[in-house]
Parts: structure tokens; C-alpha cells; sequence
């Protein structure tokens, strides 16, 4: 278990916690279910005149707040417990993957949310949460697929 866990279990259990209880606390407020691709695809309602982001226009505004919340969340955390993030020196804040891994990573997963009809906060935390078939069978897809991919990615012995 330390190995897994070398920082202990418990913020990841508090973590846990907080995100059930968020989207416990939007479900019973707005009887939508919680997912952060339909978040951040209602913030291109702003810019895109498509019909196909219209439908969030009623809703969009409380969705942003909570995207919101989502990267400050991140970024307290960070300040925390990594330092400053604006510093040079010594921020928690670097990678050592390549820019054009991340754009291109975040292009797929893009791709992937909406052949997928959804994300793994959606799917997984409230879709598996409510017993959802379709959200099993997705949570499932994903997590062989990542399985996959990264054994053949590292069989490959692509690096960084």
C-alpha cells in the first residue's frame, strides 16, 4: 500500500469526498449530472454561434463558475503544496513531456469525450454512482484502453 501511496491515503480519500459531495450538491440542485466536458464545452456558447452549443445557454453561466472552481481548486492546491506556480525556479508546475505531447494528448481526449459521449468524471464518478449501464460499459472502455495503450506505448519504448 505505501508503494501506491507513498503520501498516504487520506487526501485522496478528503479528495474523494469533496467530489462526491459536489456532485451530490449539483445534482439535487439542478438535477443535472456533473461532467466536466459538458462544463467546458457549455464556455464555447459564449464565442460559437452553433446550434449544437445553444443548449447550454440557459445553463451555462453556473457551469463556468464550477469549471472555474475545478482550475482554482487546482491551482490552491498547488500554491500549497508545491510552491509558487508563477516562479521559474523550482515550480511543481513543470513536466517533462514535450508541448506538442500534451497539445496533441489533449486532442484525443477531446476526441475521445465525445465518441464517448462524455468523460470519466461524468461516466465514472456519477454515471458508475448511479448505476448507469452505459456509464459502466464506458468506464470500462476506458480503463482497458488506457491499459492498452500505455503497455504498447511503453513496448514501443516511446519516451518522453
Amino acid at each position: 500500500m505505501e508503494a501506491a501511496f507513498p503520501n498516504g491515503v487520506s487526501r485522496y480519500a478528503i479528495g474523494g469526498l469533496f467530489v462526491g459531495l459536489g456532485t451530490v450538491l449539483i445534482y439535487i440542485g439542478t438535477g443535472i449530472t456533473a461532467g466536466a466536458s459538458t462544463f467546458l464545452e457549455s464556455t464555447l456558447s459564449y464565442v460559437s454561434g452553433q446550434s449544437r452549443f445553444k443548449q447550454y445557454r440557459p445553463s451555462r453561466d453556473w457551469r463556468v463558475v464550477f469549471t472555474l472552481g475545478i482550475v482554482g481548486g487546482a491551482a490552491i492546491y498547488a500554491l500549497i503544496y508545491q510552491g509558487d506556480p508563477w516562479s521559474l525556479a523550482g515550480s511543481g508546475w513543470t513536466t517533462e513531456v514535450s508541448p506538442w505531447r500534451l497539445f496533441v494528448g489533449g486532442i484525443l481526449v477531446g476526441i475521445g469525450t465525445r465518441v464517448g459521449k462524455g468523460c470519466t468524471s461524468g461516466h465514472g464518478i456519477c454515471g458508475v454512482g448511479s448505476v448507469s449501464r452505459t456509464s459502466l460499459v464506458g468506464v470500462a472502455t476506458f480503463l482497458v484502453v488506457a491499459i492498452v495503450t500505455a503497455n504498447l506505448v511503453s513496448a514501443l519504448g516511446v519516451g518522453l
